[in-house]
């Protein structure tokens, strides 16, 4: 059976938070403590840091026990009790708790900065601690990035034959070592299969062998990435972003960015790109990156313990991914800041910035793609522009709108029938029929054949003499001898080459729409590029065809009457990709910077943006959510996004839970006794407990978490001499009068004595606003003081959902 590691039922998992939780971090013993493992979760030790504090039990003067601990002259409760402060698997982190407790920190550190030498130490080695921490994701993402690039390399040319001189070269290699230009062809080291196996080059039986080979070994390395995907680590398939997106806004998913899943998505990605499918490694290596973010994190406690100072190093990682993916850093750090941070502090630009140049550092020392240059696609023509190709430029970015907003509802439509339905239960067949038909389809054309890579950088690159390509193969030589011809002069070579090209367009549009989304690591800015740069290939050749034909034209005169190449349709295939990434995406500054990075095309700046713009506008007319908003949304992730507006009128007394004449929850501050709080919680499967005055008056103390009231009083009774079920529970900070009865027990230091209210009149507009900017996880609303519901984070995803005429129960969230 399929896992679906993101579904559960809400309530079976909450009535058993505490048992759970408690069995983890005991490991069935409650007298040995132990930490979870890094590799298990995101959210390791959050708060729960140093178990070698010394821990005492203290007594008031008048005999009443509590919980207190040494931390250089503060108290601290997350270190008393095991467990608290932690978040739970499918919950959003508390910003504002976190951004506190790490002020708390620093204020402590800079006091006793003055102390000691060593204190002074401690001190300068908390200011440094997040850019060596950011230095180390970048030199392993950057190492990371050239394994999998030279994995990849190597085995996608091994399905179409093997270097005689040394096996672990791949094709490019293998010539070079022979010192052949590998343009040409003519490469006697490079053996193909037919060849290996004693037969000719050429002619039906090698092609047939080669038909054979290529479509066993794609299905073989795809088998493999599924397997190991499914058996080790079943969040390493997909690209990932969706998730980092929904983790930066302060979600735990646990073991989403844990050490297995690292490896296996590594492993994986190789193996599913060189299995010839219509994906990328691009997506994947933010994925990639934000694992290695995660994991170094706990190096340093100041952001491993800390989930929303974590949030810090996971966008720099998700910098170093797209730096190193395309080799445009500055890209990458805006592509963090546009598409996937949630909160994006100056100095963590600052940081990204810094991660992303040491990523693509490392990848260019390494240089996985054999030349001069640390980007994928390499443009080597710079002929202006006319003013009047902005036309064609801004149809390109149409064509990409309507391109993007045609793969996003099909994709969309096939991963919901894939999700509920038998489908979903076998992931590895369905990985296999996909790579057979996609290799027993694509190996007929030469475009769909190759690496898309490749291909790619084939579109892009300009026509020379000795280029033979049937994309090139047509007249294109500007003179005014032919001036007078017409289109079909030509020749037949213009006709296979768009033919060709149109063949391609189709199939990949087709095999991506299937195949993002399945159970194998699988990107979607190469393919999106891809199809974008057919596209932009297709508008080129015509227009350099018109240019060709009609070179008196007023469209073209002065630019193209001189007998040069006035149309460049490289360029137009640069565009055009651009255009259907942006319809995909909905990416606007980052893309235009990551193509001209990727492209090395400066000059061509203009007609990006007009391209991008151009696709924006009509993806966002024919559909509201890129392609990684409706996964989101596909999904259940609870991701309120900053971008969206929220225009309709309700009020929080609208929203707030419990409704009007309901019963509220709560807890007194001085008159409860452990039986009755234990009673609540068993009844109750909230998250959290507003605690008041009394049930009478109902004015407002503070606010405490069912998990740490769950482990508090397991750990009081386990420890605290004379706590039974008869224990008054206190919130506050006095005595009570004295009983006979048994001891009383103090939780005032697990209290949120400042928690966020709101008044029942607030607008929905303000509280959504307050939800996005301020990463809260619930607010409290009062009348006059006097406490009357509480809003948390789904009510507000519930809301939006409804007023959107969408299913408000679709959102998962603990």
């Amino acid at each position: 059976m399929e896992k679906f590691p993101l579904k559960r039922t809400s309530g079976s998992q909450q009535s058993s938070t505490y048992q759970a939780v408690n069995k983890k971090h005991t490991n069935g013993n409650p007298s040995n403590p132990r930490p979870f493992a890094d590799d298990e979760m995101i959210d390791i030790n959050t708060g729960n840091g140093d178990h070698h504090r010394p821990t005492r039990l203290e007594t008031d003067d008048d005999g009443i026990s509590h919980y207190s601990v040494s931390y250089g002259g503060m108290t601290d409760a997350s270190t008393d009790i095991p467990g608290i402060g932690q978040y739970d698997d499918f919950h959003t982190i508390d910003w504002q708790r976190d951004i506190a407790r790490d002020r708390m920190r620093h204020r402590h550190i800079v006091k006793k900065k003055q102390d000691s030498f060593w204190n002074l130490i401690e001190g300068a080695h908390d200011a440094w601690s997040g850019w060596l921490c950011v230095l180390l994701v970048g030199l392993c993402t950057g190492t990371v990035a050239g394994v999998i690039d030279i994995g990849a390399t190597w085995m996608t040319d091994l399905k179409f034959g093997i270097c005689a001189q040394a096996f672990w070269f791949n094709r490019e290699q293998c010539c070079w070592s022979n010192e052949i230009s590998f343009e040409t062809g003519n490469c006697s080291q490079w053996r193909t299969w037919p060849e290996v196996l004693g037969q000719a080059k050429t002619g039906a039986g090698p092609y047939i062998i080669s038909y054979l080979i290529y479509t066993t070994l794609a299905l073989l390395f795809a088998a493999l990435s599924a397997s190991l995907v499914r058996m080790f680590a079943p969040y390493a398939c997909g690209s990932g972003i969706p998730e980092i997106k929904t983790i930066l806004s302060g979600f735990i998913i646990r073991g989403y960015l844990g050490k297995w899943t690292l490896l296996i998505k590594s492993v994986g990605l190789i193996l599913s790109v060189s299995a010839g499918l219509s994906l990328g490694k691009e997506g994947p290596m933010v994925h990639i990156a934000c694992a290695i973010g995660n994991i170094l994190s706990y190096l340093f406690p100041k952001y491993g313990r800390n989930e929303a100072k974590k949030r810090e190093i996971l966008s720099a990682s998700a910098a170093a991914g797209v730096s190193v993916a395309f080799g445009a850093p500055i890209g990458g750090v805006l592509f963090s800041l546009e598409e996937v941070s949630y909160y994006f502090p100056l100095k963590t630009l600052w940081r990204s910035f810094f991660c992303a140049l040491i990523a693509a550092f490392i990848l260019r020392s390494i240089n996985p793609f054999g030349n001069e240059h640390s980007v994928l696609f390499y443009v080597e023509y710079n002929k202006p522009w006319i003013f009047f190709e902005l036309i064609p430029f801004i149809a390109l970015g149409v064509i990409g709108g309507v391109i993007a907003t045609i793969f996003i509802k099909a994709n969309i439509y096939w991963c919901r029938f894939r999700k509920y339905s038998k489908l979903g239960q076998y992931p590895v067949t369905e990985v296999l029929v996909v790579t057979v038909l996609t290799a027993l389809i694509a190996f007929p054309n030469p475009y769909t054949r190759m690496n898309t890579s490749e291909l790619i950088y084939l579109l892009f690159s300009q026509c020379g003499i000795a280029n033979s390509d049937p994309i090139c193969d047509y007249n294109r030589n500007f003179t005014n001898v032919k001036s007078a011809i017409d289109l079909a002069a030509a020749g037949p070579g213009v006709y296979k080459a768009m033919w060709l090209l149109i063949v391609a367009l189709v199939l990949k549009l087709i095999m991506t729409i299937f195949t993002f989304g399945m159970k194998v690591p699988c990107g979607l800015f190469i393919p999106s590029l891809c199809l974008g740069a057919i596209v932009g290939r297709i508008v080129g050749i015509f227009m350099e065809q018109l240019a060709y034909n009609y070179p008196k034209n007023w469209f073209f005169s002065g630019e193209c009457s001189s007998g040069d190449d006035c149309i460049t349709p490289g360029l137009y295939a640069m565009v055009g990709a651009a255009a259907v990434l942006g319809g995909v995406t909905r990416m606007t500054v980052s893309l235009v910077v990551i193509m001209f990075e990727l492209t090395g095309g400066v000059r061509y700046i203009v007609p990006l943006m007009a391209a991008a713009m151009a696709s924006k506008w009509v993806g966002d007319a024919l559909g509201r959510q890129g392609i990684y908003d409706a996964h989101i949304a596909l999904n259940g992730y609870p991701f309120l996004d900053s971008k969206d507006e929220f225009q309709h009128t309700s009020l929080a007394a609208d929203v707030m839970q419990p409704k009007r004449n309901e019963t509220l929850n709560v807890i007194t501050q001085d008159s409860m006794t452990v039986d009755d709080i234990e009673a609540m919680l068993k009844d109750t499967e909230h998250n959290g407990y507003p605690v008041v005055v009394s049930r009478d008056s109902q004015y407002l103390v503070g606010f405490v978490l069912r998990k740490d009231l769950n482990l508090a009083i397991a750990n009081a009774k386990r420890m605290v001499e004379g706590i039974c079920g008869q224990s008054l529970v206190l919130f506050t900070s006095g005595n009570p009068p004295q009983t006979l009865g048994p001891p009383p027990l103090k939780l005032k230091k697990i209290l949120d004595m400042a928690p966020i209210t709101i008044t029942d009149q607030t607008p929905m507009e303000t509280v959504v606003d307050m939800f996005r900017k301020l990463g809260l996880r619930q607010t409290l609303v009062t009348h006059n003081g006097r406490l009357l519901g509480v809003i948390t984070k789904k009510d507000v995803l519930r809301h939006v959902k409804q007023m959107d005429n969408e299913d408000p129960n679709s959102v998962l969230f603990n």
